[in-house]
């Protein structure tokens, strides 16, 4: 296994464009996560303006509920899209430049080829993972109070549930980028479905003449969603009347971790019947 991931290590390492994209997600990521608050309250203070009774500002750096807060924030489909990508073009760079087929040649397996893939999604979703418990833990030592930190670790199984939305997520891209094996249109459908048609099946699920309304919390990218559904922020209850989450819960990883076995299990099928 530890082989595999070293030749994987070495091709990633000879790409460009991988340091260029995946750079600019941790830069932009790191911005968003100290930002966020800032962004947040900007907004209150815009939506004040309308109305009688002002919302209060929002403080989202205290733990607990920093775990939850910024989890959320980083597993946006807006923000896990260019990891996605990433995972898409050195799936669909394999085939163009053929050399899935020089790996085969040379003794790889193709079990062994989508194994060394799967392991380095699971290594970058850690890595991602570990990025944002690191900034989440910064943070809320800056900014908590004694209460607050007798109670650092409570919500701390968000960030295994963001672990999971990430991998789950990137699993989906494998997935595409396999079958398509086109990197332009592998980008457009993913980019497509996750901020588009499936926007749009979820809300279509939700008119309340059609009795669906729980469908659209299984369609795949909702699914991954859903693992960390809202911020930990009392306004959202309070007036909002939303129902917030206290933890991860079991069934809401479960199933896009199915929804990631049905996809590899595919994709290794269809790899053992379709010529390289």
């Amino acid at each position: 296994m530890i082989k595999l991931l070293r030749i994987e290590a070495r091709k990633v390492l000879s790409y460009k464009i991988f340091w260029i994209l995946t750079g600019l997600y941790f830069l932009f990521l790191a911005g968003g996560i100290v930002l966020a608050e800032v962004i947040i309250n900007n907004m209150v203070n815009g939506m004040n303006k309308n109305l009688p009774i002002p919302l209060p500002h929002i403080t989202m750096y205290f733990f607990p509920d920093i775990w939850q807060n910024l989890t959320f924030f980083a597993s946006l489909r807006y923000v896990l899209i260019f990891p996605a990508i990433v995972i898409i073009i050195l799936i669909t760079n394999e085939f163009t430049f053929k050399t899935i087929r020089q790996n085969v040649v040379t003794g790889m397996s193709k079990q062994e080829f989508l194994i060394s893939k799967l392991q380095l999604i699971f290594v970058l979703s850690f890595v991602i993972a570990l990025f944002v418990m690191v900034g989440i833990f910064i943070l809320g030592l800056l900014h908590s109070d004694a209460a607050g930190m007798e109670l650092m670790w409570k919500k701390f199984s968000f960030i295994p549930g963001f672990f999971i939305q990430v991998f789950s997520f990137l699993i989906f891209a494998f997935f595409l980028g396999f079958l398509l094996r086109n990197t332009g249109l592998s980008i457009a459908i993913f980019v497509l479905y996750t901020l588009i048609v499936e926007p749009i099946l979820s809300g279509v699920t939700k008119i309340p003449s059609l009795k669906m309304e729980n469908v659209s919390h299984y369609l795949p990218v909702n699914s991954v969603m859903n693992v960390v559904e809202y911020p930990y922020i009392p306004v959202l209850k309070t007036i909002m009347g939303l129902k917030i989450q206290d933890s991860v819960s079991l069934l809401d990883c479960g199933v896009p971790l199915l929804y990631s076995v049905v996809m590899i299990a595919i994709v290794f099928l269809v790899m053992q019947k379709k010529d390289l």
